[in-house]
């Protein structure tokens, strides 16, 4: 069986402490905790994401923020995005962040129990960028089915995307 990860990265427009925004960061704890609580969460990385090897390669930029985290499937993990407390917070998105080139969400399916670490993390948003979406790194606009929905001739046509 199969789950959802996915990351999504933004830039703000001033550090996370700077009035500018304070009413993103006021909103950051409840809607970690609405998801959370959310049907289909099972994990987002706190202090356990990333090892002191990978932390030391992290380009120190205060602006530079991500989240991670892993559902139990796309529709539960839409419902959130989409139809929660969260979407709120999206629709506000400009306010708070610089507007990226290219993707900025990449989701890709992983076994039960695996938790993506930041070399993982890393490399699917920048295949992601580079390739665009494939069965290894994919958006909401262009998902691609959990390899066990796959019959094993379109698994085996999906390895080489």
């Amino acid at each position: 069986m199969y789950h959802i990860a996915q990351v999504n990265v933004a830039y703000t427009l001033a550090p996370l402490n700077d009035p500018l925004l304070a009413d993103f960061a006021a909103k950051l704890d409840p809607i970690y905790a609405l998801a959370e609580e959310s049907p289909g969460f099972i994990w987002r990385p706190k202090a356990e994401l990333f090892t002191a090897a990978e932390a030391a390669h992290l380009p120190v930029d205060e602006r530079l923020f991500a989240t991670i985290s892993v559902w139990s499937s796309l529709e539960a993990l839409k419902a959130f995005v989409y139809k929660s407390e969260h979407a709120q917070v999206m629709r506000r998105r400009r306010e708070w962040f610089k507007r990226l080139q290219g993707p900025y969400v990449a989701l890709w399916w992983v076994p039960e129990g695996h938790r993506p670490g930041l070399a993982e993390v890393k490399e699917r948003m920048e295949y992601l960028r580079a390739h665009g979406p494939s069965s290894f790194a994919f958006t909401f606009a262009q998902p691609f089915p959990a390899p066990d929905l796959l019959s094993g001739t379109a698994r085996e046509a999906t390895k080489s995307n």
